[in-house]
């Protein structure tokens, strides 16, 4: 149980016990005279008796319309005590969905995988995974791809050039588009050197980040694409594309990464990364290169 939840149950239960204080004082102030050791006779249950064969006299029940007026008059007296335990009731059901970490499809984190109980996550606790083999290299060369993305045609594909903690959340999720949704994913380009990132900005098209502002200098993001009847698809207007995509982004967020179908700028459906780390090392390479000078 969490420590959230054990405080929520401990605040729900010290409210029913004070708001039972409120509303029966008298049941308090009983249980205190037993506690110091006064105890009061118990009420004895008096029944009356008429005439000589000794039946007892039945009760006339209070009418409906009077015992209305007696549950109003209660409410009267005491509706500011249960404004008070209704608000007080509210409390842990709002502090649970404030601190907890919502599972929300479109834009869902989870980082403490050893708490986690997605596929994604039970991957990364087995064994280590290993790449698949990749696919032929005519793949990445066809004359489609040098039309719609001819960078990828000299991308580099190697898993070790790849952060080993990125690339087990990434393999985790290859697995999981395979074996769950029927998806093969490729790696379509891991790291990329500064100069290549400068020569892609200026190209225009596949990047707007300039040397050392990509995560993939860094070995903290990778691109990658479905692949079927041996071809990279990329069209979002084809339903099977756009749904693996989606799978793929949705997988990214269970394994704690981000995905760039998720920016505002720019849509990068085939990218993901590590991106708390990319900051950090973002923020050491400037500060090394003004120290250069």
């Amino acid at each position: 149980m969490s420590v959230v939840a054990g405080a929520a149950i401990a605040a729900f239960l010290l409210v029913v016990v004070v708001c039972w204080a409120l509303l029966f004082p008298d049941a308090v102030a009983s249980l205190h005279e037993r506690f110091i050791g006064r105890r009061t006779n118990s009420r004895k249950e008096r029944v009356a008796y008429q005439g000589d064969d000794e039946k007892p006299i039945t009760k006339t029940p209070i009418p409906f319309r009077e015992g209305g007026e007696v549950g109003r008059g209660w409410l009267g007296r005491h509706w500011h005590v249960l404004t008070v335990a209704i608000a007080l009731l509210a409390v842990p059901p709002v502090v649970i969905l404030m601190t907890r970490q919502t599972v929300v499809l479109a834009d869902f984190r989870d980082d403490d995988l050893s708490q986690s109980g997605t596929m994604v996550a039970q991957l990364l606790r087995g064994e280590r995974l290993t790449p698949p083999p990749p696919p032929p290299p005519e793949v990445f060369t066809t004359q489609e791809v040098r039309r719609l993305h001819p960078e990828i045609v000299t991308a580099d594909r190697k898993w070790d050039q790849i952060d080993r903690d990125l690339q087990q959340r990434v393999l985790a999720i290859y697995e999981v588009m395979r074996r769950q949704y029927g998806y093969e994913m490729v790696l379509i380009e891991g790291y990329r050197s500064p100069e290549r990132q400068a020569e892609l900005m200026a190209g225009g098209k596949a990047t707007r980040a300039g040397a050392w502002q990509s995560c993939h200098q860094y070995g903290l993001g990778v691109d990658s694409a479905p692949i079927r009847d041996g071809k990279l698809q990329w069209d979002m207007n084809d339903d099977w594309t756009r749904r693996g995509y989606y799978l793929y982004g949705e997988l990214a967020a269970q394994a704690g990464l981000e995905w760039g179908g998720n920016w505002r700028s720019i849509k990068d459906y085939v990218h993901v990364e590590m991106s708390d780390r990319c900051r950090v090392a973002r923020a050491a390479k400037r500060m090394e290169l003004s120290q250069r000078g």
